[in-house]
């Protein structure tokens, strides 16, 4: 018997080998996303990488092979995290549109994508997925926010994913400088896709806003301040103006 929709995209969700994870999540018919929401589960992971606080994350510097590859991990792990995180705004907040599920849909598939792209730079440097120790802040970050998609969309694709644009240049920039033109280009489609990712979380984050009478850029900086977030420097406006930003949501420094 063929599974709903909703069972299978949940089934996605609780998968804990990543490479199978990315096969069922691209298998997922945007199509058929207007049947999700309202359901949840604790998304699965492997048994590696070991799960540290961030504090307990070593800093590598760039200059060995042993530094790329734990930078092309950190963002691998990102990536694999976004999975979930996608599928899981898919899943738990119910009611919305059906372009709503289809956009989050789009983003999982996307990140899954990401995810075994940089997977495969990882192994060309000699290692692998869980090889490096990572923390659990994304998911945290869903959990803190899993009452509401209206902070939901807030929190996670205005200020998480968006602190990928802020940084992913920088990165790009060192890595020229060490010709790992491999880890580039990995990073350039990254970089150039999630700004949809963000601009998707914007679009809803209003649609929210409009719906509950809300002005969004007030409801944003409260939201912030709620959450104890801070954004700081350095800020990729032109990204964040294309994601959907505008420029009083940001702060000046």
């Amino acid at each position: 018997m063929n599974s709903s929709p909703a069972q299978a995209t949940l089934a996605a969700l609780l998968e804990t080998d990543p490479d199978t994870k990315c096969t069922l999540v691209a298998s997922l018919s945007q199509a058929a996303a207007t049947e999700l929401g309202g359901l949840a589960g604790i998304p699965g992971r492997p048994l590696r990488p070991t799960l540290v606080s961030p504090r307990e994350v070593p800093v590598r510097g760039l200059g060995s092979l042993e530094g790329r590859a734990a930078l092309c991990h950190a963002v691998a792990h990102i990536e694999f995290n976004a999975i979930n995180l996608a599928l899981d705004a898919c899943l738990r907040f119910a009611g919305l549109p059906p372009d709503y599920y289809a956009d989050w849909l789009s983003v999982a598939q996307d990140e899954a994508r990401h995810f075994l792209l940089m997977r495969g730079r990882l192994r060309e440097l000699g290692y692998d997925y869980g090889d490096f120790s990572a923390h659990n802040g994304l998911w945290e970050a869903a959990e803190k926010t899993a009452h509401d998609v209206l902070v939901r969309m807030a929190c996670v694709p205005r200020v998480l994913e968006a602190r990928g644009l802020d940084v992913t240049p920088g990165m790009i920039h060192r890595l020229r400088e060490l010709r790992d033109a491999e880890t580039i280009a990995v990073l350039e489609v990254i970089l150039a896709e999630e700004v949809r990712h963000v601009e998707i979380g914007s679009r809803w984050f209003r649609w929210c806003c409009a719906q509950r009478g809300l002005e969004p850029v007030a409801t944003f900086r409260r939201l912030l301040q709620e959450q104890g977030i801070v954004l700081r420097p350095p800020l990729n406006r032109e990204a964040r103006a294309r994601a959907g930003f505008v420029p009083e949501e940001l702060p000046d420094f």
